[in-house]
């Protein structure tokens, strides 16, 4: 994709396009939330947080660090979608900000009370407004719809607090943020793989190319999000289990026309295959909990989608970005292969790890690995981040 132009300012790097702060603050959270997080489940750690440590661990992966990649991700397309320069300095350092201080209303939301869900969930309406103040500017009306699913993250986040505060802990919430999350990918990532796919193919291994998207696609996207609202409201009925089967073999079959086999030599490629495959495997296992509850727990799902669906994605998205957009070779060096390597661990670790109720190692070793992909990211990407743009000769 092509880089529109930065309009220079008295501001530090970090704040001259979007991907910067998000990937690495978002990473840098996401790497330390989940080594707070075992402690405080065992009882070893405390917060000053209205949510059970459940519910805080739930929260701050979908609207702490999910919201903070998706907005570096969005305020980094927009600018190639409309031709106008990105969000930068000063409105930039405001969201960062805002964002910021939502992390720690929501650790310390027992004494702030509502102040805290108020500033928590600003974050994400601010996000929606900005983007759609550029689109709509830059005349971009396709992609308006993009801000549906980030629109109806914001609603999950409000849903979110309102059960907390009525019932104790998140229902509904939860599971809308989560859907939202495999809606996101389903739109996002049949853009850019198939894309991707196709343009390291048609340079480096002519032959099969990934299909284009068609009405297959349209309609798997459809019966995905039918059967997400269904889970969402209907947790437990047959018709939702066998919706999402239906969804889980149309996205499997949606990945395979991509033909992501064809890109193993390319690790940034490949990835982004990896990734996605944990979002049909996610939809078996939550309709497998479903119809065999006595066989299948409902955490392999959820956990499936939330570290290997968004887990991978977005580190395979934020690598990939990041290389681009400051200006270096699109090639996964041995450091951004480790990454790639821990993720896919914490993934196939924390899913086993619901299978076995005493598998507290598991949890451990999932948890750490996790730790490593985005703490490391943060590490070996993080100067990348914060300096200038590399210049070509």
């Amino acid at each position: 994709m092509a880089v529109p132009r930065t309009k220079t300012g008295n501001y530090p790097s970090v704040l001259s396009y979007g991907f910067r702060p998000f990937f690495l603050l978002g990473s840098l959270y996401g790497g330390l939330t989940i080594l707070f997080w075992l402690p405080l489940f065992y009882g070893q750690l405390e917060t000053h947080s209205l949510f059970s440590p459940i519910d805080w661990h739930i929260h701050e992966m979908l609207f702490g660090y999910l919201a903070a990649v998706v907005t570096g991700f969005l305020l980094t397309a927009i600018p190639n979608w409309t031709g106008r320069l990105p969000v930068q300095g000063l409105p930039l350092l405001t969201l960062v900000v805002v964002w910021l201080l939502g992390r720690l209303a929501v650790f310390f939301s027992n004494e702030l009370g509502w102040f805290a869900a108020a500033m928590d969930c600003s974050f994400l309406l601010m996000v929606v407004v900005a983007a759609a103040t550029e689109i709509i500017a830059g005349k971009n009306w396709q992609n308006l719809k993009v801000l549906a699913p980030v629109t109806v993250l914001f609603a999950a986040n409000i849903v979110f607090y309102l059960e907390v505060a009525c019932a104790g802990t998140s229902d509904i919430g939860r599971r809308l943020g989560l859907g939202v999350v495999l809606v996101l990918l389903a739109l996002i990532g049949g853009r850019i793989i198939p894309s991707f796919t196709r343009n390291w193919l048609v340079r480096e291994n002519p032959g099969r190319l990934p299909v284009p998207f068609n009405r297959f696609d349209q309609v798997t996207i459809m019966l995905t999000v039918i059967a997400l609202l269904s889970w969402v409201f209907l947790p437990e009925h047959g018709l939702t289990g066998g919706g999402l089967l239906i969804a889980a073999f149309l996205q499997g079959f949606r990945l395979y026309r991509w033909a992501g086999w064809r890109t193993l030599r390319d690790p940034l490629v490949t990835i982004l295959h990896v990734a996605y495959v944990f979002v049909p495997i996610g939809l078996f296992l939550v309709a497998a909990a479903i119809l065999r509850p006595d066989l299948v727990p409902s955490a392999a799902g959820m956990h499936a989608i939330g570290i290997g669906a968004l887990g991978g994605m977005t580190l395979a998205v934020m690598t990939r970005a990041t290389l681009g957009h400051t200006g270096r070779r699109l090639e996964a060096d041995s450091a951004t292969c480790v990454l790639y390597a821990a993720i896919l661990l914490a993934s196939v670790t924390r899913i086993a790890a619901s299978f076995d109720p005493s598998g507290t190692i598991l949890l451990y070793v999932s948890a750490t690995s996790w730790a490593v992909a985005f703490l490391g990211f943060a590490l070996w990407y993080g100067p990348m981040l914060v300096r200038p743009r590399v210049q070509k000769s």
